[in-house]
């Protein structure tokens, strides 16, 4: 029940003057109440009442100027008594009705009697909770919400319009936005949405799509293409608009129907619906569309920004997937299939190469530029593919056009035939050809008799060349890897029958790479004249800080690895070992090595390489020379202490006969000072060492001497041949000459050596002996006199250059050698394997044989029948017909 002595009132927050009224009185009423509301038993202190007034929630209507009303609440307030005092208790949320609106206008005090004699539920003392209802005054609106809607729908229609003609719009914003929420709260979203979409499709039916049907018709292409774009860039302006008026309408009606979508999408469906359901519209706006595309292609790029804001309205329209993608297809595809016609007339595989590479290239782009969907660049890319690639397979892979690419060294053409047949997963299709090129190259190189000295440089050449093709052009593929190193593993042990290795069997590179080695390690780069000129050219773009000798000491041991590089492909390791051991030697004994760090360094690689096996001879040859220096040392002491004073110095170096190379025995006169320098040194070695034989090579001698040119004094380094020769002129009075039969009977010398030695002295670089009649042979009928007139800037003259040049004879002895040792052990291994095996087939036997000697190089089949034939012969195995092959003979 409602109390008698309280008033309730509509509290407006849009009231009226009267309304203001009404509540001046109200509080006025509720101040006399509260100053007088106290019974005569309780102290005489004024109590404080709560009043409250409380709004409607968010769902309640609410009164406005035009007539809305606000529903009736209900409150209760709670007043206790605290030591002895009247104070007003805090409400609780529960104590507040839903969608109450209190208007207290008479308070009693907590301690006043109750009104109808009881005491409330609850109440402690004498005072209580009281319960009070407070009910509308005014149920019914002031304005008629028909009335309403129809004004302000009216003004919203005149917005409208006024925004599509492109005018201002007179009604502000704000009051167009409040008019939608107060049409929203009467409940009449959904007649507002269905009146604002039939006035948008008017104004796009009857205005928009007549003016662009038109253009259309008459202007056909890429006006009718900017109109259309310009009727959505304005359409999508005035839709902006149209959002911030009807944003009440989106966010309380729009979202929470899914089947319409927020305003911006049913505008989009809208304009849809009106301009690109009409056929002849949008067959026209999508064909001029797709023109831009293929005027693009064509290198007309003035109309890019028309393009790329038509594709974008496409994509917003959501026509792209469904109109636009499938003609753009269609068009491509008509695009590659001339475009390819026109390029098949063209019989040039670089020039195709690089068109279709560049076509590639700019259609990703475009559709990066244009945004195009992934969908449309995966169907362009599978196109391409198809019809450039896969329709001209044969084209790409030809053998001739791919090998003269890599004859010209067409780098960037080779990589993008690559990417081009990597897009369809040939790009192995690529590999027969490289390994034909790079076969064809290295044979080039290993079989030319008249460049062989640079042999070892040109295959480093074509090496890097080669690396640098499949790291760069071939993206380091392990297929195409695999094929270079056996393409190259192939021609590195080809070999022929050639006067080069004198009609062996011994494949050229292992000899050059030896020798390649050889002159690195005596003279470094330097020695070399084109290494040298590439190393210059390296060192030019790289420059080093580091002072000479250690820029020297790392160019050896960058050019010794790419020299092992080369060795790996080699089969045969027994012509290198062999020549190999035979420059050693000379470098060892001549004194001629630069660095033996970089010598212990290459015999470390040999030894990973090869095994220790392979190494042990060279590096018994490092410890005899260890041994001999010791030896000499305690020779030298010995001499000392008994204060003799040898007619010559002289230094022995005593080697074993297993570890060093094998050289002939050449008998020589003497001079008398050396015979007794040798005799002392050999009686001393065979006291200290009972039982050993030494054994003199006169022909591995050098020795310096003192000569006196003139007034100048030289010192000449020469050979031991050379020493005995200059010898003899000691005694020849001044202007006087010797002949080469005098020679040759004084030193006890074979002809070869005299013409050799002679022609050192008198034909080359230093001409300390003059020879008559002049010319650059040695004849037996020439004469020879001292050079007393012989010059050089140096007083220190080094002319036993070719006791370290390799001779004809000595070359074609390790040739023989070599070819003689593989047949041995071939035949040793073929003996072993019948021993074990008894009887075995002929192709077993090739297989296990091959096998067997593969660590010495992969041997021809024709090479091991007549091994097995000279077996035959020497009844170690004889043949058996039943099982078409061998049987061993103990």
């Amino acid at each position: 029940m409602t109390p008698k002595n309280l008033k309730g009132k509509v509290v407006d927050r849009d009231s009226s003057p009267t309304s203001q009224s009404r509540s001046s009185s109200t509080a006025s009423k509720r101040k006399h109440a509260t100053s007088h509301s106290v019974e005569p038993s309780t102290p005489t202190k004024r109590s404080k009442a709560l009043i409250v007034d409380s709004t409607s929630s968010q769902g309640s209507a609410q009164s406005s100027s035009d007539g809305a009303s606000f529903r009736s609440a209900e409150e209760e307030i709670k007043v206790g008594k605290l030591d002895g005092k009247e104070r007003p208790k805090s409400r609780s949320f529960a104590d507040i009705q839903p969608n109450g609106v209190i208007d207290l206008t008479q308070t009693k005090s907590a301690v006043s009697k109750p009104l109808n004699g009881t005491r409330p539920l609850g109440q402690i003392g004498q005072g209580g909770p009281k319960r009070l209802v407070v009910k509308n005054l005014r149920t019914t609106p002031k304005v008629d919400p028909q009335e309403y809607f129809e004004r302000k729908w009216k003004e919203q229609v005149n917005a409208l319009d006024s925004l599509f003609r492109g005018s201002d719009v007179k009604i502000m914003l704000e009051e167009l936005y409040k008019a939608t929420e107060h049409i929203c709260r009467q409940g009449r979203a959904a007649e507002l949405f269905a009146r604002l979409k039939e006035k948008c499709t008017a104004h796009l039916n009857d205005k928009v799509r007549p003016e662009l049907a038109m253009t259309c018709l008459k202007q056909p292409g890429t006006s009718a293409l900017q109109a259309f774009v310009a009727a959505w860039t304005l359409w999508q302006s005035q839709v902006q608009t149209i959002r911030h008026i009807y944003f009440y309408l989106n966010q309380t009606y729009l979202i929470r129907h899914q089947e319409y979508g927020d305003i911006n999408n049913v505008a989009m469906h809208i304009f849809r619906s009106a301009l690109l359901q009409d056929e002849d519209i949008r067959s026209v706006i999508l064909a001029a569309a797709v023109e831009l595309v293929q005027h693009h292609r064509k290198g007309d790029t003035s109309r890019i920004e028309l393009l790329k804001a038509s594709v974008d309205a496409f994509h917003d329209l959501e026509v792209y997937s469904s109109d636009f993608e499938p003609m753009l297809l269609r068009a491509s595809r008509k695009w590659f299939e001339e475009w390819r016609r026109e390029e098949a007339e063209k019989d040039d595989l670089p020039h195709y190469v690089r068109s279709c590479s560049a076509l590639i290239e700019a259609e990703m782009h475009r559709c990066d530029i244009l945004s195009l969907d992934r969908s449309t660049r995966s169907q362009l890319c599978d196109m391409f593919d198809n019809i450039m690639i896969e329709d001209n397979g044969e084209r790409l892979t030809n053998e001739d056009g791919i090998l003269d690419m890599l004859e010209q060294d067409q780098d960037t053409e080779l990589k993008q035939l690559w990417n081009l047949l990597s897009r369809i997963s040939r790009h192995e299709y690529l590999s027969p050809s490289f390994a034909k090129f790079t076969e064809s190259e290295g044979s080039s190189i290993v079989f030319d008799e008249k460049d062989e000295p640079d042999m070892v440089v040109r295959l480093l050449t074509l090496k890097k060349r080669l690396d640098r093709l499949h790291q760069d052009c071939f993206q380091k593929d392990e297929h195409m890897g695999n094929t270079l190193h056996k393409s190259f593993e192939a021609f590195m042990n080809k070999s022929k029958k050639s006067q080069a290795n004198w009609d062996t069997d011994n494949a050229k590179p292992g000899e050059m790479i030896a020798k390649h080695i050889d002159l690195l390690l005596k003279g470094g780069a330097k020695a070399i004249p084109k290494l040298a000129q590439i190393s210059e050219a390296a060192e030019g773009e790289n420059e080093q800080d580091f002072d000479d000798n250690e820029a020297e000491e790392e160019s050896i041991e960058k050019h010794l690895s790419d020299a092992l590089d080369l060795f790996r492909f080699v089969h045969g390791k027994a012509v290198f070992e062999a020549f190999y051991k035979k420059d050693l030697a000379r470098r060892l004994l001549m004194g001629r090595t630069q660095s033996f760090d970089a010598e212990r360094s290459m015999l470390a690689r040999l030894r990973n390489e090869c095994g220790a096996n392979f190494t042990h001879n060279l590096e018994s040859m490092f410890k005899d020379m260890d041994l001999a220096r010791e030896e000499m040392k305690a020779y030298n002491q010995v001499i000392n202490d008994k204060g003799l004073k040898p007619p010559v110095e002289i230094a022995v170096n005593v080697l074993s006969v297993a570890a060093w190379p094998t050289y002939p025995d050449i008998s020589v006169n003497l001079p008398t000072g050396i015979l007794k320098a040798q005799h002392d040194f050999e009686k001393h070695f065979k006291d200290k060492h009972v039982g050993r034989k030494l054994t003199w090579k006169p022909s591995l001698a050098h020795c310096q001497l003192k000569a006196r040119f003139g007034k100048t004094v030289k010192e000449l380094v020469v050979s031991g041949f050379q020493a005995i020769v200059l010898l003899l002129f000691n005694d020849v009075p001044a202007g006087q000459s010797l002949g080469f039969d005098a020679i040759r009977s004084a030193t006890n010398l074979p002809d070869a050596e005299v013409k050799r030695t002679l022609q050192s002295l008198a034909c080359g670089r230093y001409k300390v002996l003059s020879k008559q009649p002049r010319g650059r042979e040695v004849n037996d009928t020439d004469t020879f006199a001292f050079n007393d007139k012989f010059t050089d800037s140096r007083f220190r003259v080094k002319i036993n250059q070719i006791q370290l040049k390799e001779t004809k004879e000595e070359n074609k002895e390790t040739h023989q050698r070599v070819a003689a040792d593989r047949h041995y052990e071939t035949q040793a291994a073929i003996v072993r394997i019948m021993k074990s095996r008894k009887k075995i087939g002929h192709n077993e036997l090739i297989v296990e044989v091959i096998k067997a000697t593969r660590n010495r190089g992969v041997l021809d089949q024709s090479d091991i029948k007549k091994n097995i034939e000279k077996l035959i012969e020497k009844d170690y195995m004889e043949r058996e017909d039943d099982i078409k092959g061998y049987s061993y003979l103990a």
